[in-house]
């Protein structure tokens, strides 16, 4: 299992965090998303989910992965 964190830019508010946690769970990431802080915290297995994916994920809810 793989954790990490990145910074994600573009968030505001509860709803921000909850989208990214759905879009994320659905690729199957545990996934810890602070909007105050504009962090999201990962856990994932490397030999399903590539980072990129879960990349992929966060823009698909509109936010950008630094």
């Amino acid at each position: 299992m793989v954790k990490t964190t990145y910074k994600i830019e573009g968030m505001h508010c509860t709803s921000c965090a909850m989208l990214i946690e759905g879009e994320l769970e659905d690729i199957g990431v545990k996934a810890n998303v602070n909007y105050r802080t504009e962090t999201l915290d990962i856990e994932y297995d490397e030999h399903s989910i590539t980072e990129e994916e879960v990349r992929k994920a966060v823009v698909k809810a509109g936010y950008s992965v630094k």
